[in-house]
């Protein structure tokens, strides 16, 4: 926005050709303004993509409110199966196909004349809604698992099904899905997809500006939530969009998570073009919650943001390790100092002590179970996390 702004003062300021001047005079005139303008253009490119990479842009780490995805269930019969089906010994499978050769006018007298069908397979249907919603008549992917004792969903076909909104009582009807059923995955044959197999039979709009208020909400993602980043994306946004505001406040942060705004009267009839703008603006370093998270089974340290320990002495196996001012106790055998920058001893960054422990070649099972340790003796300062 402010190569732009400087573009536009720039053209004025160039002088611009009158009626009575030669046309050597326009010619001049006309060059130099062109140069200009492409001086001015690839100063503003060089401080664009510089911005670009010191600046995370809003749509990074937020949502709008009220955009959410819909899940979608229901459940339907696999036919065509080789003898893999749930068989007739499953009576829930066996009265859902009588239900359905008798709306197809096929009615069974004695359900006892279904048991040998075992190419046949009940199953659950599963569906996804995307946060942009969705319009009658597209189609979306839907997925297929068996309920029963179906051996494999290779080779069938979904007959069709209902699928709807999975509120108990108060479901409602979405669309229909039918199709041949693909394995995704070979180790897994009782569940399958089925591409573009749903057809939406309803319109879903997601209510994501409040009419009311003429507003929209932004939340942040939970991995950046905290005062100081919405209060930071609160204060760009006010700053971005200050003379469409008139000096008011459009964002106002309502919480760690949440930054209300108000859309501008310029963009009443047009909000989406407001939330595009607004999705584009740049913080300049969204606060990150010092947070470690540690996966035993893959042997995976994962140390975001600036996360501390306090003082200590760490004895673990054959090592002991000394952090802040307990590394200057003395202790004799086998001892690893790791002292912070003078006058920063009271507290040392995980980072240093992991990449000393790096070093020394330590297993990465050791150097989780002493982080761990440092979390249980409070001395990890820190979210911790552990999967």
């Amino acid at each position: 926005m402010g190569g732009c702004f400087v573009r536009l003062v720039l053209s004025f300021l160039i002088p611009v050709p009158f009626v009575d001047q030669s046309r050597e005079d326009i010619m001049r005139a006309r060059l130099f303004k062109s140069v200009a303008f492409l001086i001015v253009s690839m100063v503003t490119l060089q401080c664009s993509i510089a911005d670009l990479w010191a600046r995370t842009r809003v749509e990074n780490i937020c949502s709008v409110y009220g955009m959410k995805e819909i899940k979608l269930t229901g459940m339907g019969l696999i036919v065509g199966l080789d003898g893999t089906g749930d068989g007739g010994k499953n009576l829930p499978a066996i009265r859902s196909l009588a239900a359905a050769l008798k709306h197809l006018n096929n009615p069974v007298v004695d359900l006892k004349d279904l048991y040998a069908a075992n190419n046949v397979a009940l199953v659950m249907i599963e569906a996804t809604i995307p946060a942009s919603g969705i319009r009658k008549g597209q189609k979306l992917d839907c997925f297929v698992s068996s309920m029963l004792g179906a051996k494999s969903l290779r080779g069938g076909r979904l007959l069709v099904a209902p699928v709807a909104t999975p509120e108990i009582g108060n479901g409602v009807g979405a669309g229909l899905c039918s199709g041949a059923v693909i394995l995704e995955d070979e180790t897994s044959l009782a569940t399958g997809k089925i591409i573009n197999g749903l057809v939406m039979e309803r319109d879903f709009e997601l209510p994501f500006i409040d009419r009311k208020t003429r507003s929209i909400t932004l939340l942040i993602d939970k991995r950046h939530a905290g005062f100081h980043t919405a209060s930071e994306v609160s204060r760009v946004i006010n700053s971005e969009f200050s003379f469409e505001a008139g000096n008011r406040q459009l964002a106002i942060a309502q919480g760690p998570g949440r930054v209300f705004i108000r859309i501008p009267k310029q963009y009443t009839e047009s909000p989406v073009e407001f939330i595009a703008a607004v999705m584009e603006v740049g913080i300049d370093r969204p606060h990150q919650q010092a947070r470690v998270v540690v996966n035993p089974k893959s042997q995976t340290v994962v140390v975001t943001g600036e996360v501390e320990i306090s003082p200590v002495v760490i004895s673990h196996k054959n090592l002991t390790v000394g952090v802040g001012n307990a590394a200057e106790g003395g202790i004799p055998g086998g001892f690893v100092p790791i002292v912070g920058q003078q006058g920063q001893q009271s507290t040392q960054r995980l980072q240093q002590l992991v990449e000393a422990l790096n070093q020394l070649r330590v297993p990465t099972e050791d150097v989780i179970s002493i982080i761990r340790e440092l979390h249980r003796s409070g001395k990890l300062h820190a979210e911790y996390d552990e999967h």
